[in-house]
């Protein structure tokens, strides 16, 4: 066993124990690094201080691409569901979301015993309060109690623990999440360093004792019959699934919140960082929608080891009496008695114009950041940037070429390109509008695109891979064979067509009636016994639909890719001095200084670039002009 924990030498230090954290640690370890995960609670590792949920729109798709690429998350998920389920299934493939409803604690224990499986890690609770820097590289780092750890690369994790502050009306204590205490130190030691720190906010809705909810009072939300799964690999547990409940805010709701918004921190101005615009404090909702009459509250489980139940939707920073009066407005919800209050969060980040798109810092070599820490929100957004900030922590400590994934290859790419290109002003989560590629970055596709990145990386082993191989061959001739499968227009066919509102005049290419909306590959195996006995997977035959019906589609995205991969070749030197060139906006210049683009494609993604400066920079550089 790897002695150097005697005298606190590690490879990598992992600074913060959450969904970012675990997942660079994890690939740091599994590619061979010795690993210093410190926390601030070893029993709150992977923990999920809001959503006891994985997945859902956008979300979806970047645990699938956490998996592909040899991360963890979508494993966990799969061992610890309660419920799964797949939402926008009658809308198209873009949009299509799996989301899981997890059991909170087995979660965590789950990735702990990962963590604590792996004899590359070492997992110590304390709180990080400088960084040790020479020459503008990273040696190593001091905690609270003045151990010094030295290490050649540094990833900070650290959520909404940095300078955090709890708010439930206006009552405030220090603190990342509650029950959990903040980390002071590391703020003052990263401006020290010459690195900007701001401020966000966040929040979290309140637990209630299950025991005192009226359930009949609600409509059940089921989860799939049929399950779907986040993890491309084998072998995922079937498990008893549990039902969530729905109810609604109403008009005495509503009363009760506008009677009491002085007493909110945010409308008195008490919190000065800005929140989740995407996931606004019911407070907010009933402002800024107000001739909406209700919302609705989604009633979920935390857990079978608990009776504890998350209120969705109903996020507030309001005092704790108000919160009890407004909870029981909500039918199911009469005497429910609260187990934890609802709370706003403020914290310190660091925006990640700050970094490059290995989520490596500009100033300090070998200083990685992953997850809230940059500004996002969501468990999904970190856990992805944790485990490219790991493989690029490994990657910096071999001198081997940075993993920075592309718009075009990923949500993950796409995700980590708006933070270091754009201003961040409140907490970042991932959207499928912010994708300009979403029909091409499915979450049924993450393992095509992604699994060979994670194969040469060393994540994803030769089993696994040749696991994605074959099921690439099915895809490939399936497709192919289906071509060349006519479907006749007998008496027998027409019966089953007539079941979904369809008809042929003359036989038809197996192929050309899967592009019709209400045939799918199963309706084709009615149709051609052949077809049926091939007994296709469904992650197979799932795919090769979405292919089929959306092909055109399809191929103009992939004509985008090629129109902007232009762009990229237009590289821009590191050393450029943008104030040296003419016809160029003082604005722009300054932008452009500060994030420093790497070629002309990045350039035209940053917020306030305008097209003609991007065409002056082009021909610049075609005439290489600058140097």
């Amino acid at each position: 066993m790897f002695d150097g924990y005697l005298k606190n030498k590690f490879d990598v230090i992992v600074v913060g124990g959450g969904h970012a954290g675990c997942e660079a640690t994890l690939a740091c370890a599994k590619l061979g690094l010795n690993v210093l995960l410190t926390t601030l609670n070893v029993e709150h590792i992977a923990l999920q201080p809001c959503n006891p949920a994985v997945g859902g729109p956008a979300k979806s798709t970047l645990v699938r691409e956490i998996d592909a690429l040899g991360g963890v998350m979508g494993e966990v998920t799969d061992a610890t569901y309660l419920q799964m389920k797949i939402l926008n299934s009658s809308k198209g493939p873009a949009v299509r979301a799996l989301r899981a409803q997890s059991d909170k604690a087995e979660y965590t224990r789950f990735m702990r015993n990962l963590l604590e499986s792996n004899e590359n890690v070492f997992i110590k609770q304390c709180c990080i309060t400088e960084l040790r820097v020479k020459d503008d590289k990273i040696v190593g780092a001091t905690d609270e109690f003045g151990c010094e750890y030295s290490a050649n690369a540094v990833v900070l994790t650290t959520g909404t623990s940095l300078n955090g502050k709890i708010w439930v009306g206006t009552r405030s204590f220090s603190a990342g999440r509650l029950g959990e205490k903040a980390a002071v130190g590391l703020t003052e030691s990263l401006n020290k360093l010459g690195i900007i720190t701001k401020k966000l906010k966040t929040g979290t809705p309140a637990r209630v004792d299950k025991r005192t909810i009226d359930y009949s009072k609600m409509t059940i939300q089921p989860g799939d019959e049929e399950l779907n799964f986040f993890s491309f690999r084998p072998n995922r547990p079937i498990r008893k699934t549990y039902p969530c409940y729905l109810t609604r805010t109403n008009e005495e709701t509503h009363k009760i919140i506008r009677a009491n918004l002085g007493k909110s921190p945010m409308y008195q101005g008490l919190i000065h960082g800005v929140g989740p615009r995407y996931c606004p404090s019911i407070e907010d909702k009933v402002v800024r929608f107000a001739a909406n009459p209700s919302h609705h509250i989604f009633i979920e489980p935390e857990g079978l080891g608990t009776y504890e139940t998350y209120i969705q939707g109903f996020s507030t920073s309001l005092p704790y009496d108000v919160q009890t009066k407004m909870l029981r407005t909500l039918p199911g919800l009469e005497h429910a008695h609260m187990v934890k209050p609802a709370y706003a969060v403020e914290y310190d980040y660091v925006p990640a114009i700050q970094t490059t798109h290995s989520l490596m810092s500009k100033k300090i070599k070998g200083l990685f950041f992953g997850g809230q820490i940059n500004g996002t929100s969501g468990y999904e957004e970190a856990a992805a940037q944790g485990l490219v900030a790991g493989i690029n922590a490994f990657n910096y400590l071999n001198g081997s070429e940075m993993l920075e994934l592309s718009r075009s290859s990923s949500y993950t790419g796409t995700l980590i390109d708006d933070l270091v290109t754009k201003d961040i002003e409140e907490p970042y989560r991932m959207l499928t509008s912010r994708s300009e590629y979403r029909l091409l970055l499915r979450q049924d596709n993450a393992d095509e695109r992604l699994t060979p990145i994670g194969h040469k990386i060393g994540l994803i082993d030769d089993e696994q891979y040749f696991r994605f191989e074959e099921k690439q061959r099915l895809i490939k001739e399936e497709s192919k064979r289906l071509e060349g499968v006519k479907i006749p227009a007998t008496e027998e066919n027409q019966k089953i067509l007539s079941k979904y509102g369809e008809h042929i005049e003359r036989g038809m290419r197996a192929s050309e009636l899967l592009k019709r909306p209400n045939i799918n590959y199963k309706v084709i195996c009615e149709l051609d016994k052949h077809t049926s006995d091939l007994k296709i997977p469904r992650d197979v035959y799932e795919q090769i639909e979405v292919m089929v019906k959306y092909d055109g589609y399809i191929k103009r995205q992939e004509e985008q890719v090629k129109q902007a991969g232009k762009l990229e070749k237009f590289k821009i030197p590191d050393d450029i001095d943008y104030n040296k060139i003419e016809h160029i906006s003082s604005e722009s210049k300054d932008k452009l200084s500060k994030i420093r683009p790497k070629d002309l494609a990045q350039a035209s993604r940053i917020g306030g670039i305008k097209p003609a400066d991007i065409s002056i920079l082009m021909v610049m550089l075609d005439k290489h002009k600058i140097k």
